[in-house]
C-alpha cells in the first residue's frame, strides 16, 4: 500500500542555517507517528514542509502518492504555483501551538470558515457538520462563545475541530499541548486519542511521551536535523539505543 507520508531525503535550510539534513521516513495510512527531540532540532520545520508551509530544499516529500508542493517533469521539479499547493493543502489538516482562532468569530464560525469559503459548503451543511465536530471534541455548549471566553484547552479543541472540517486525509500537530495549563493538556489529548482509535494518520511533535506511549506507533527522535533514533516508542522509551537519545529522554522522564 501507498505510504500516507514518504519522505526522501528532506532538506531545508534558512540561509546558513542547515535545519533538515536528509530526513528519510514513512507514515502508513491509519498509523500515528510522534516526533521528538530537544528545541531546534527540525520537528516542527519538518512538520511544516509536509504540507508546503516550508519549501524543501532537496529531496522529496509524498503525500497518499502525490508529491506535495512540486510538479515532476524530466527529471526536474518544478515548484507548483500558491493556488495548486494550496488546493493540496485542503486534504491536509494542521494544528498549531499556540490555536490561530479568528477572535471575532465564534467556535462554531471558526469551524465552518474553511468549507464554506475554501470548500464551498452549503451554510446548512457546513453548520450541521460544524456542531457535529464541536461535539466530538466536547464543545456543544460553547458553540456561540468567542475564543477569548473560552480556556486554552477549548481554543485548541475548537482549532482541532477546525482542522477536521475540511475533511483532511491527514492530521498534523505541531506541540499542541505545549502553550497549555498543565491541567488543560489531558482534555486536548484525549480527543486526539480519539482521533487515533478512529484510524485518522497523524504526525505528532510532542514532548507528552506517555501519549506517544500509549498512542503511536512509531515514535522518531530527531536532533540537529537528523532522526537520530527511530521505533517502537516503548521500545525507544524505555530503551533509547543512543547515547544522544539517552541523555535527552533522561531528562524529559
Amino acid at each position: 500500500m501507498t505510504p500516507m507520508v514518504k519522505a526522501e531525503q528532506v532538506c531545508k535550510s534558512f540561509g546558513a542555517l542547515r535545519v533538515l539534513k536528509g530526513i528519510t521516513l514513512e507514515i502508513g495510512r491509519g498509523e500515528v507517528l510522534c516526533m521528538v527531540g530537544p528545541s531546534g532540532s527540525g520537528k516542527s520545520t519538518f512538520l511544516r514542509c509536509i504540507n508546503h508551509l516550508e519549501q524543501v530544499n532537496a529531496g522529496r516529500l509524498y503525500v497518499d502518492g502525490e508529491l506535495i508542493g512540486y510538479r515532476e517533469r524530466g527529471g526536474k521539479l518544478h515548484e507548483m504555483s500558491p493556488r495548486d499547493a494550496a488546493k493540496q493543502r485542503r486534504d491536509i489538516g494542521m494544528v498549531f501551538q499556540h490555536f490561530n482562532l479568528f477572535p471575532h468569530r465564534t467556535a462554531l464560525e471558526n469551524v465552518i470558515e474553511a468549507p464554506i469559503h475554501v470548500a464551498g459548503t452549503k451554510k446548512d451543511a457546513a453548520i450541521a457538520r460544524g456542531k457535529d465536530l464541536l461535539e466530538q471534541v466536547g464543545l456543544t455548549e460553547k458553540a456561540g462563545a468567542y475564543p477569548a471566553q473560552l480556556s486554552g484547552g477549548q481554543q485548541q479543541r475548537v482549532a482541532i475541530a477546525r482542522a477536521l472540517a475540511m475533511n483532511p486525509k491527514l492530521m498534523l500537530f505541531d506541540e499542541p499541548t505545549s502553550a497549555l495549563d498543565p491541567e488543560l493538556v489531558g482534555e486536548v489529548l484525549e480527543v486526539m486519542k480519539k482521533l487515533a482509535t478512529e484510524g485518522m494518520t497523524m504526525v505528532v511533535v510532542t514532548h507528552e511521551m506517555g501519549f506517544a506511549r500509549e498512542v503511536a506507533n512509531h515514535l522518531v527522535f530527531m536532533d540537529d536535523g537528523v532522526v537520530v533514533e527511530s521505533g517502537n516508542p516503548r521500545d525507544v522509551l524505555s530503551n533509547p539505543q543512543h547515547e544522544r537519545t539517552k541523555a535527552f529522554l533522561s531528562k524529559v522522564l
